[in-house]
Formats: structure tokens, sequence, C-alpha cells
């Protein structure tokens, strides 16, 4: 009996291991895209320039009608900006599985506070001016209460929490609701 849980333990092991890995992998390439890249491939000039004519016509028709989408790095830099601290699956289209992305994970935003409010129960609610809503989640009391115009620094802490403080005060828990 010994044997079999270990043995079943193991293989349950190996599998979630195997899943990890799958969900580090990055996306495949669009179909289109490789069939333009293949283009390079073709010895005969003329034959060549048709392929890229045809590709980049299918890839400029597909843009427009938004069937597929291209986004260069300072896109992804901005986009990750604005869904920090937002609970996402990782689908892999902001950089998602790449290592070498890693140094471009938002870690920490500074904002300005658009609005501050306090819930009934004395915790703060915060809206930014790029639209995202913060609520206070501990019973830190501020020395200073916030205002319009205050600087926030939200940090990325333990176990998928954040930190907040503002105007360097006293930092306290923070999560974001939209």
């Amino acid at each position: 009996m010994h044997i079999g849980t270990t043995a079943a333990l193991t293989g349950m092991m190996l599998m979630s291991t195997a899943a990890l890995a799958a969900e580090k992998t990055p996306p495949p390439r669009s179909a289109m895209l490789t069939r333009l890249v293949d283009c390079k491939s073709i010895a005969q000039p003329n034959e060549r320039l048709a392929c890229y004519d045809r590709e980049v016509a299918a890839l400029d028709a597909a843009e427009s009608s938004k069937q597929i989408m291209v986004v260069d790095k300072e896109q992804v830099r901005k986009t990750r900006r604005s869904l920090f601290g937002l609970e996402l699956p990782d689908l892999g289209i902001f950089g998602g599985g790449d290592k070498s992305d890693d140094a471009d994970e938002v870690s920490k935003i500074e904002a300005k506070v658009k609005s501050a409010s306090r819930n009934p129960y004395g915790q703060w609610s915060f809206e930014l001016e790029d639209g995202a809503r913060w609520v206070q989640t501990d019973d830190h009391v501020l020395a200073i209460e916030p205002k319009a115009g205050d600087t926030i620094l939200i940090k990325r802490a333990a176990f998928g929490s954040y930190m907040a403080n503002v105007n360097g005060q006293r930092t306290f828990r923070i999560q974001r609701t939209r």
C-alpha cells in the first residue's frame, strides 16, 4: 500500500511539473507571420517579392479587421502597468513565459490620486488618475488624510498581496478592485 501511494504521489508531482513547464512555453508564432517570414527562404527574387507582397497584404488586412494585433515592447509595458494589481490568467500575450521579459515585469507603480474616501469600516478607497481603484485591506491609520493630487506608491508584496503608501506615510495593505 505504501509503495502504491508513493508511486501515485510521484506521478502527480511529475504531471504538475509538466503542466507548469507547459505554462511557461511562449505561445506559438501566428501562422500568418510564419508564412511571411518563410518568404525570405525563396531563392528566386521575383517569387520572393511576390510572396512578400501577398503575405504583407494578408497581414495588413488581418490587422485592419482586428483578426491579428501587432504590439511593440512599449505597448506591452504600458499594458502591464495598467493591469498591475489585477488577478488575471497568464495568457502569454503580454510577454508571459519569456524569461527575457522578466526585467520588464511591473513590481511597483507610482501614481496620482484622483480621489480618496473612507468606507464604513474606516479603510481608504482610492481612484487613481488612470482609472484604477484600490482599497485598503488592513486597519492602519494614516496620519494625514489622502486627497486628490497626492502621490501613491504601490508595491507588489508577498503571496500576491500589495503594499502602499501615500506621500511617504506609513505603509498599509491594499487591493485592486478595478
